[in-house]
């Protein structure tokens, strides 16, 4: 596999794309691309709703900063074509991006690990009967949250209070996924906590803590207003923060993750027992995004992020080929 040389590297950065997160990507991916540029890398925009992802081989790319998120992007549908391709990636291989971007998934591989996450019910299309929507507050007891099991960005995300809100709400996470999942709530603490690197020399870097107005923490919220407050530090005991690093650690390793990620969590009121929501292996960049804050204070500079992820792109080290 070749080495990144910041000499002779031609790096794309891949943003916008075709998923219902394409604004926040071309956020992240032109604040990837300045900070890069800013570093001496020949670093250029790419956007795979506007051309095909073959033209990286034509245009000779080296290697491929992905700023995507969501579907098509971070799901292990763009890792594949680039393991295709033969050129390195930033983030998670092909099973691990597909596994995280689907959190029923997620939370079995979790759940059979031992690592906590909120009861849940997975209904397909088939299963999705009147009956059986009505019975889940019954099961997961209320409030609860039902959420498309296959996006980000809180899209098609509710807070279900009341029974009679049901219907509602699965009318609008099954605008975004034909399955649904719906999971009980957990009250307490948000937090967030990123990973960088790879098998055990992975680090998790400081934890952030997230306060929303009423618990909004939405689309809108997380990336077109200044109401949510994050602290970093965190504010938490020290030896809590460090059962939430190690929690996001082990979380990141069972998925099979690589090269950077960022756990959510709810810290429960009642007892401080946490529970893991998604692993997100093409976070946010843009200038409300929280693995930056978190390396900002660790004492990594948003510039010195980019250029870090870039140089630990690489393909999946399982296949027989050797990439030259």
């Amino acid at each position: 596999m070749r080495p990144f040389d910041i000499n002779q590297a031609k790096v794309a950065v891949l943003m916008g794309g075709m998923s219902a997160e394409r604004e926040i990507s071309l956020l992240s991916g032109n604040g990837v691309l300045q900070a890069l540029q800013s570093k001496g890398v020949n670093a250029h925009t790419f956007d795979p709703a506007n051309q095909p992802l073959q033209n990286l081989k034509t245009q000779q790319y080296t290697h491929v900063f992905i700023a995507l998120h969501g579907r098509h992007g971070e799901d292990g549908t763009v890792q594949g074509a680039l393991e295709l391709l033969g050129i390195p990636y930033t983030g998670s291989g092909v099973m691990a991006s597909a596994i995280a971007m689907d959190k029923t998934m997620t939370k079995r591989i979790w759940n059979a690990q031992g690592l906590q996450s909120p009861a849940f019910v997975h209904l397909t299309p088939e299963e999705q009967t009147p009956h059986s929507i009505q019975r889940i507050p019954e099961q997961l007891q209320l409030p609860l949250i039902v959420k498309p099991p296959r996006e980000g960005s809180s899209i098609g995300v509710t807070k279900v209070m009341t029974a009679d809100q049901m219907q509602a709400a699965v009318a609008l996470a099954t605008q975004f996924d034909p399955d649904l999942l719906c999971e009980a709530f957990i009250d307490g603490d948000e937090v967030t906590c990123p990973v960088i690197g790879e098998g055990y020399l992975a680090k998790a870097l400081p934890v952030v803590r997230i306060a929303a107005p009423q618990g909004a923490y939405d689309y809108q919220n997380k990336y077109f207003t200044d109401v949510v407050k994050y602290h970093c530090p965190s504010g938490l005991p020290p030896e809590e923060e460090k059962k939430i690093q190690q929690i996001t650690f082990d979380a990141y390793r069972a998925l099979g993750c690589r090269g950077w990620g960022r756990a959510d969590l709810m810290i429960r009121k009642s007892d401080r027992q946490a529970f893991l929501l998604e692993m997100n292996t093409s976070p946010g960049m843009t200038s409300h995004s929280l693995v930056p804050m978190s390396a900002k204070a660790s004492g990594i500079s948003y510039e010195d992020l980019c250029l870090q992820l870039l140089m630990s792109a690489q393909l999946d080290q399982h296949k027989g080929g050797r990439v030259s």
